[in-house]
């Protein structure tokens, strides 16, 4: 007869991995398809711009569907708008697996954002269904550890699916994580019962946003997490040309630089959550925040000398201090939201990609030709999170 305390732990562990997986929506398809590149242009005949371009409404459909899914989770349950997103973003990835034009794929493309982004927002709202304080960053640090492998394997992936079978196979392998995710869904059980459900009307919704736009401590926490995500974006999106195209890096070897990054953030996040129990969320935010500033100066001085040997020691040091940014920001600001947590999720996960769309337009206006650009947005975004956390300390003060 099986053990009952070992069940329930299974059945938690599969859970968190579920939700992980759907938190991965935004990195499986941005960096599984970041190696396609070049052969997206040739046969679309589109230009760099374009190809930019396509992250870019990414980024938009991201931001703009979180409000939507927020509110739709909050009234009618997490696991009904969740399914209907996920169904929708295979849809928009088989369309962009068909498309034979720029606009096509620009279009499905920015519908792939509006539906994956329902993954992200429910999935961090589940968690604040189930879980109360320091609980919720260490869920989310483990959520972090499945997100993380995401940028790891997604752009190996993506490499061999376009040297084996073409760039529309990569669209193709995202819309069958589609389904795996759907799948995965039916075994989870919903967190949000009718009774605790908040049968809103727009105005309502609009209400629900406006309380949150005033309360100071949630949003500083939310833009926080916003903008340290930013500058990982910032990296994301000028990463293939700084690496690929100033540095010659391969396109092999690009892959194992971007996995060895996110090995770092993987890293941090599970410190993170070791250390909770005995410091605390606010003092490792503080930590995660101060060492990322310092990260991005150090990255800011090796752009400045050139070299790809002084670069990539404070690169990987700033992503991986995102591992303690992110879950503890994201976590202090679900800590108070209660009944409102699908909302909340939903407005900082679109002030994550509404940030992130501004990072990489930064990224690409600023003159080419150097890693200055990129280490510029990235210093940007940490300093903007370091006058965010010492604003959090005086008003906690």
């Amino acid at each position: 007869m099986a053990d009952p305390a070992n069940a329930r732990t299974a059945r938690r562990a599969w859970t968190v991995f579920v939700l992980g997986a759907l938190t991965a929506f935004a990195p499986m398809s941005i960096d599984m398809y970041l190696p396609a590149f070049a052969q997206i242009g040739r046969e679309l005949h589109a230009s760099a711009h374009a190809l930019q371009l396509s992250l870019v409404v990414y980024f938009v459909g991201l931001a703009l569907g979180q409000a939507a899914w927020g509110s739709l989770s909050d009234r009618y349950g997490r696991l009904r708008p969740l399914r209907a997103g996920i169904v929708l973003y295979i849809v928009a990835s088989l369309g962009c697996a068909s498309a034979s034009r720029i606009d096509v794929l620009l279009a499905c493309r920015a519908l792939q954002g509006l539906a994956g982004c329902a993954g992200i927002v429910l999935a961090r709202s589940m968690v604040r269904d189930r879980y109360a304080g320091d609980a919720v960053a260490r869920v989310f640090s483990r959520l972090a550890l499945v997100l993380g492998v995401a940028p790891i394997l997604a752009p190996l992936a993506g490499g061999w699916l376009v040297a084996h079978g073409g760039w529309r196979w990569v669209f193709g392998a995202l819309a069958g994580f589609g389904l795996l995710c759907l799948a995965a869904v039916a075994t989870l059980d919903e967190t949000l019962p009718p009774a605790l459900r908040r049968r809103q009307t727009l105005r309502d919704a609009i209400a629900s946003y406006d309380t949150l736009r005033r309360d100071r401590v949630f949003m500083r926490h939310a833009a926080l997490a916003a903008v340290t995500q930013a500058g990982m974006f910032a990296y994301i999106l000028a990463s293939p040309a700084v690496l690929i195209g100033l540095y010659g890096v391969t396109p092999q070897h690009f892959g194992l630089y971007f996995g060895a990054n996110a090995a770092g953030l993987i890293v941090a996040s599970q410190i993170n959550h070791a250390l909770l129990p005995r410091y605390g969320m606010a003092r490792l935010l503080a930590f995660g925040v101060l060492a990322l500033a310092a990260a991005a100066a150090l990255l800011l001085l090796a752009a400045a000398l050139g070299g790809l040997p002084w670069l990539l020691p404070p690169l990987f040091a700033f992503v991986a201090m995102l591992g303690f940014c992110m879950p503890n920001a994201m976590a202090l600001a679900l800590s108070a939201q209660g009944r409102r947590a699908g909302t909340a999720a939903a407005l900082i996960g679109s002030l994550q990609y509404w940030f992130a769309a501004c990072a990489g337009g930064l990224v690409a206006l600023l003159p080419a030709g150097t890693a200055l650009p990129m280490a510029l947005v990235m210093a940007a975004c940490a300093g903007t999170g370091l006058a965010l956390q010492r604003s959090l300390a005086r008003l906690a003060a």
